[in-house]
């Protein structure tokens, strides 16, 4: 049987989601039905800075992900993450080559004031996606299955915790990175760090980031 893909819901996933979905697929499909889980992409990427890796998180209502369905989940806005995010972004990559194309939707984006955090990272995702020059469509799964084909079944296989997966399907080749001087190249950063870098040249890089799976 020929399974569709399958992922989890991501806030402005890293590029090897970005990859997965741009490889020769036309429809995507996201989980929705599954209980929400903590400290993955669901809720957090992963951007390099002038201090190194940083995490951004939205923060969710406390005692609303314990065993709750993940398009139930509301966003938190008693705290300020999304000055923390905006500045954040901007500080990582005013200075890249394409920061002035993408920064105004991006920061529109994150100052939406989305309620659920599910539409808010669709939100993410198609930005990404059209940024990335790629024809991809989004449907949200309407029933919770097991994992039945591992190939194509990745809602927990990828995750910031599990970097085996990286590198055992992805072939991660450099780009120019802000900070690549300091760092070297940082590999499987949120997708932001690609468009901002590359422009309309990533829809040629992510092809080769599949080219061994």
């Amino acid at each position: 049987m020929n399974f569709p893909l399958l992922l989890s819901t991501a806030y402005f996933p890293p590029v090897h989601y970005l990859a997965l979905a741009a490889a020769g697929r036309d429809t995507v499909f996201i989980e929705s039905r599954e209980n929400y889980i903590k400290q993955t992409y669901r809720n957090r990427c992963y951007i390099l800075t002038s201090n190194g890796v940083i995490p951004l998180t939205v923060p969710v209502l406390q005692g609303s992900f314990h065993k709750t369905p993940v398009r139930d989940i509301k966003i938190d806005y008693s705290k300020r993450w999304q000055q923390v995010h905006s500045r954040a972004i901007i500080s990582a990559y005013r200075s890249s080559p394409y920061f002035e194309f993408y920064i105004d939707d991006i920061d529109g984006i994150i100052n939406s004031k989305t309620t659920f955090l599910l539409d808010l990272n669709l939100m993410t995702l198609r930005l990404l996606t059209e940024s990335a020059g790629l024809a991809v469509q989004y449907s949200f799964t309407t029933d919770f299955k097991a994992v039945e084909d591992k190939d194509q079944d990745l809602r927990y296989a990828l995750s910031p915790k599990n970097s085996k997966i990286n590198s055992e399907m992805f072939s991660f080749k450099p780009y120019i990175q802000v900070f690549s001087d300091r760092y070297g190249f940082i590999p499987g950063l949120s997708s932001l760090d690609l468009i901002f870098n590359t422009g309309p040249e990533a829809v040629k890089y992510l092809p080769d980031l599949m080219s061994d799976r």
